[in-house]
């Protein structure tokens, strides 16, 4: 299963790129991930949960990060297992360049499941890694812009300034 896709978000390369190598921040942004752990030069290993269908499962693997070249361009590589339900495996080219406004992101994802999963036919996989996918990248860009209703402050009805990735993550700015 192959698919593309291009998000325009709110902030510089250089932050998406440092936003992608934080283990924080992708376990936030993984759909289902309990644990994310490891570094970019070492790779991760993580945990997710996820229902496909009828199989629920919780799937233990590694991701690496290879062709890295800083605020343009990396691959993320995964695989993991997920007992009796079979094994998911796939990666994702990643493409960053600085815009208006902002980078432009795009990605092409290619993902692989085996086992128990790859019974349930194509349609439903595919849709499940699409939606995977797709909601990876709305939370990336949720969590380097902000939310899109930024919560009304005090009683003036003034919206408050919108914290960057990293001080939501630290609490600070």
């Amino acid at each position: 299963m192959q698919m593309s896709d291009t998000r325009q978000i709110a902030a510089p390369p250089a932050d998406v790129y440092a936003a992608l190598l934080d283990p924080d921040v992708l376990k936030a942004c993984v759909p289902g991930a309990t644990e994310v752990t490891g570094t970019p030069e070492e790779g991760f290993e993580a945990a997710v949960t996820q229902k496909v269908g009828p199989v629920k499962a919780t799937f233990k693997g590694v991701v690496t990060l290879s062709e890295m070249v800083e605020n343009q361009s990396l691959v993320i590589t995964g695989e993991g297992k997920g007992g009796a339900a079979g094994f998911a495996k796939g990666g994702a080219e990643v493409r960053m360049a600085a815009v208006d406004g902002g980078t432009e992101l795009s990605y092409d994802v290619e993902a692989k499941v085996g086992g128990k999963l790859a019974q349930l036919g194509s349609r439903i996989i595919d849709g499940f890694a699409k939606k995977m996918a797709d909601q990876f990248f709305s939370n990336l860009q949720e969590t380097l812009e902000g939310p899109a209703d930024p919560e009304e402050t005090e009683a003036d009805g003034e919206a408050g300034p919108k914290k960057g990735w990293l001080g939501r993550l630290t609490g600070k700015e």
